[in-house]
């Protein structure tokens, strides 16, 4: 984990967000499987094999999930993340604008918010991203989230427009 402790926490042991990709990433592979042995819940198992790229199965995984908690939040967005490690980030973005539509005005928008920023970096919409994740990070602050989710929204910030800068 040496050169990792400042990334941001990504929510789960083991697990955190690269700062120049902005994806999560397995930095303590020990943590992770301590964390999954003791995990019950099918939500943690889908988002480490995301993490780990494996999309197909994730998405089998979620399927089974879905099915027993349609409404849930969380694996909505992973429904999502599915969309956005097997590449199809147009599908991802559009899937987050409608997760975010649902959840305006709510604790959950800052977070639909930065996922979607997210998938437009990995696009390639950078503009667009420093929009979402701006709005991530004054909705955090304005809600008194948690440190490390201020921290996630500031690092993701910084590095879309990082990328912006370069490109003009």
């Amino acid at each position: 984990m040496s050169g990792t402790t400042d990334w941001p926490e990504a929510g789960f042991p083991g697990i955190r967000i690269n700062p120049d990709s902005l994806r999560p990433q397995i930095v303590n592979e020990d943590a992770v499987r301590e964390a999954l042995a003791a995990s019950a819940d099918p939500a943690d198992h889908i988002f480490v094999l995301l993490v780990e790229g494996h999309a197909s199965e994730a998405a089998e995984l979620l399927a089974e999930a879905r099915f027993k908690d349609p409404e849930s939040f969380r694996l909505r967005v992973f429904e999502a993340e599915v969309l956005s490690v097997s590449h199809r980030l147009d599908r991802a973005i559009d899937l987050f604008r409608q997760l975010l539509a649902e959840v305006h005005g709510t604790p959950r928008e800052a977070l639909a918010l930065q996922y979607l920023g997210r998938t437009q970096y990995a696009a390639g919409q950078t503009s667009a991203a420093v929009e979402s994740f701006s709005k991530a990070l004054d909705l955090r602050v304005a809600q008194s989230a948690d440190a490390a989710q201020i921290y996630s929204s500031t690092v993701a910030l910084q590095r879309a427009r990082d990328v912006l800068d370069l490109a003009c």
